[in-house]
């Protein structure tokens, strides 16, 4: 078990099964020191616990709770490429996409779900730069989808 795989663990969090594509497309391909993760949904064992806007049908805070699920659906991803997550020299970006209520602006409070795991479980190199988007439908109806790109140890 790698050390990241260690504190994920030790936050009462474990690195699921990499998401199976929906479509055509990998989870996560690597150029040269970059991984670059698809979009993840907040899959659990191949189903959204919730669908719906955010602002409507979900409430901020369960929104935090799947983007967690996200960024650990990335991580799953990363790892499925790296062959370990501690060769991650840090995060670089991170982008979240919030299917928001027409009247909802509270996208970054969402994304921090995502932000605040990575940095938990990664310390320094979890710091990262990001973009937290509203937009009116994601596929299968997820309220939340999260994109990360790494850069990894020589």
């Amino acid at each position: 078990m790698s050390a990241v795989e260690a504190k994920l663990a030790e936050l009462g969090h474990t690195l699921p099964a990499v998401v199976p594509p929906l479509a055509a497309y990998q989870p996560a391909v690597q150029s040269g020191v970059y991984v670059y993760t698809a979009g993840q949904l907040p899959m659990v064992e191949g189903k959204l616990p919730v669908t719906g806007k955010v602002g409507a049908e979900v409430t901020p805070e369960e929104a935090k709770d799947l983007a967690r699920l996200c960024a650990l659906n990335a991580l799953a991803a990363v790892k499925s490429v790296a062959g370990d997550l501690d060769r991650i020299a840090r995060v670089v970006k991170v982008t979240g996409f919030v299917a928001s209520a027409p009247d909802f602006t509270g996208q970054p409070g969402v994304l921090n779900g995502a932000s605040e795991l990575l940095g938990a479980a990664l310390g320094d190199a979890g710091v990262h730069a990001r973009s937290a988007v509203g937009v009116a439908v994601l596929p299968l109806d997820a309220p939340v989808e999260v994109e990360i790109q790494v850069e990894l140890k020589p």
